[in-house]
């Protein structure tokens, strides 16, 4: 996925928070989703992120040990760049992809997780290569877990 490179004026967020304006609507670049879990840059600086709805548009927030390590201020005109974190739908296998698909609050409920759990479901999903029979029940438990509200599934004993 190519990264999205632009300009932002930094605003003033609560509690000595930053505000970094994303100029666009991501889910019309990244696909439809409640939260978007970004990387990238912000003047240069490696940043990790959520983009949400923030004061009739979108945006991040970078909080004050960011700001103390960076020099960035309030005001300040930077250079952004970001990219949708980890695995996202176009990347998934199809029978992984069909199955969230086919159950629409697991499948937003997965697109809504960080990177993190989400590459934990998918490589307990790829883990079966010995036993290709367990792949569907591993699928269809990760969709039960997801539609009740799971971020990880829990370990097995």
């Amino acid at each position: 996925m190519e990264p999205v490179r632009f300009d932002a004026v930094i605003g003033v967020a609560a509690r000595g928070a930053v505000l970094v304006p994303v100029p666009f609507d991501p889910d019309t670049v990244w696909g439809r989703k409640p939260r978007h879990h970004v990387a990238g840059t912000v003047g240069g600086i490696r940043v990790r992120g959520v983009v949400e709805a923030a004061g009739g548009g979108f945006g991040f927030t970078l909080g004050p040990a960011w700001l103390r390590d960076c020099g960035v201020q309030a005001g300040a005109t930077v250079s952004v760049e970001l990219v949708a974190e980890g695995p996202q739908r176009a990347d998934l296998a199809e029978d992984v992809a069909a199955a969230l698909d086919a159950h629409p609050a697991a499948g937003a409920f997965f697109d809504a997780l960080a990177q993190f759990y989400r590459k934990a479901y998918l490589r307990w999903i790829d883990a079966t290569r010995r036993r290709p029979e367990q792949r569907p029940v591993r699928i269809a438990a990760m969709i039960e877990l997801l539609a009740a509200g799971h971020k990880e599934r829990p370990p097995t004993s």
